[in-house]
C-alpha cells in the first residue's frame, strides 16, 4: 500500500493540476483580510467567507481536482492497466489513493480555513474549521474517487454536483440539507469551534452518522468498480 501511495503522491504533486489548488485558498484569505483590516465586525463577513466561499466552493473544488486525479489520470493515460495486471487486491489500490486524496485536500484547505477562522474569532474557530476541512476532505474524496471510476467525465459531473446540489439545493431547499456534505462539515466545525459565527442546519448526530454512511458507501463503490476493470481499462 505504501508503494501505491508514494507513486500516487509523486504523480499528483508533479502534475500541473496541482497548481490549480493554489488560487482559491489565496483568494479566501485575501477576501477575509479586507474586512478584517477595515475593522468590519466578523458577524458581517465571516459567514459568507467561511460557508459560501470556503465550504461551498474551496473545499469541494479542491477535493474534485485531487479526488478525480488520483485514479482518473491513470485511467486516461492507460497506466491503470499496468497496475491492474499485478496480483494486488483492489482495495489495496483504492485505499492508499483515497488516503493520499484526503491528505492533500485536507492540507490544502486547512491552512486558509485556519487563517480565516483565526482572523474572525481567534484560534479556537481556526482549529474548528480545520477539523471541518479534514472531515470534508474524507467525504468529498470518497465521492470523487468513486466518481472517477463510474464516469468518463468525472470532473464535469463533479462540477454539476458541487454547483447544483451543494451550492444551490442544499442552501435553498431545507429538505435536501440532510443529504449535503456541506451541511455535515458545517455542523462538525461548529461542534469543534463552539462559535456564534457558524449556523449549522443539521444536528451533530445526523452529521456524524451520515458522514460515516457516505464514506463507507462510496469507498465500497470505488473498490467494487475497480474490481470490474479488466486489463484493457474497461469496466465489465
Amino acid at each position: 500500500m505504501s508503494t501505491v501511495a508514494w507513486i500516487t503522491t509523486r504523480g499528483l504533486l508533479g502534475r500541473r493540476r496541482f497548481l490549480l489548488l493554489l488560487p482559491l485558498p489565496l483568494l479566501m484569505v485575501g477576501i477575509a483580510l479586507i474586512p478584517r483590516l477595515s475593522g468590519i465586525s466578523p458577524s458581517d463577513w465571516a459567514q459568507p467567507v467561511i460557508v459560501a466561499l470556503g465550504f461551498t466552493t474551496l473545499l469541494p473544488i479542491v477535493s474534485l481536482i485531487v479526488g478525480t486525479g488520483v485514479l482518473g489520470a491513470e485511467i486516461d493515460d492507460g497506466t491503470i492497466t499496468h497496475i491492474l495486471s499485478k496480483p494486488i487486491a483492489r482495495w489495496r489500490i483504492v485505499l492508499p489513493k483515497l488516503l493520499v486524496s484526503i491528505a492533500v485536500t485536507g492540507a490544502t484547505a486547512a491552512v486558509p480555513f485556519y487563517i480565516v477562522g483565526a482572523l474572525a474569532d481567534g484560534p479556537r474557530l481556526g482549529l474548528g474549521l480545520v477539523v471541518g476541512a479534514f472531515a470534508g476532505a474524507v467525504l468529498y474524496s470518497a465521492i470523487f474517487v468513486a466518481l472517477s471510476l463510474i464516469s468518463r467525465r468525472p470532473v464535469l459531473l463533479g462540477l454539476v454536483y458541487v454547483i447544483v446540489w451543494e451550492g444551490l439545493l442544499s442552501n435553498l431547499v431545507s429538505g435536501t440539507r440532510v443529504l449535503s456534505v456541506q451541511q455535515y462539515v458545517l455542523t462538525i466545525s461548529d461542534k469543534a469551534a463552539s462559535s456564534d459565527l457558524l449556523h449549522p442546519n443539521v444536528s451533530f448526530p445526523v452529521a456524524v452518522v451520515m458522514s460515516i454512511v457516505v464514506t463507507v458507501l462510496f469507498t465500497a463503490l470505488a473498490i467494487r468498480r475497480l474490481s470490474s476493470f479488466s486489463v484493457t481499462g474497461e469496466t465489465s
